[in-house]
């Protein structure tokens, strides 16, 4: 088989954003080339990942549920489910679930 799959009871669940959050390593750094990790994670409704950037990598992000905002300097931006954004590597930003349910999303961190 040269397709890679992953069983999806196999992905441990960790902290995320010192504890604010939960996220799944579905690629670790070293699986594919140029990209760092792609995770699932989730955050409580009214909770947030506060302020922070990744200075090593881009970080996308596809909503899969729950509504909020996404923040950096030069404004406020909400989101739904099926929205999609590019976090340019050093650019602050601060994601906030403002949602009755947990807010879940994909990312994709690339060098």
């Amino acid at each position: 088989m040269k397709i890679i799959k992953k069983d999806a009871s196999s992905f441990d669940l960790n902290p995320a954003h010192d504890g604010a959050g939960t996220k799944k390593v579905l690629v670790a750094p070293d699986e594919i080339s140029n990209v760092q990790g792609i995770t699932k994670s989730c955050l409580a409704p009214n909770a947030m990942f506060a302020w922070h950037c990744h200075e090593d990598c881009t970080e996308c992000m596809y909503v899969l549920a729950s509504t909020g905002t996404v923040c950096d300097a030069d404004g406020t931006y909400p989101f739904v489910p099926g929205d999609f954004f590019v976090f340019p590597r050093g650019v602050y930003h601060e994601i906030k679930n403002t949602g009755n349910e947990l807010f879940k999303a994909i990312y994709i961190r690339v060098q």
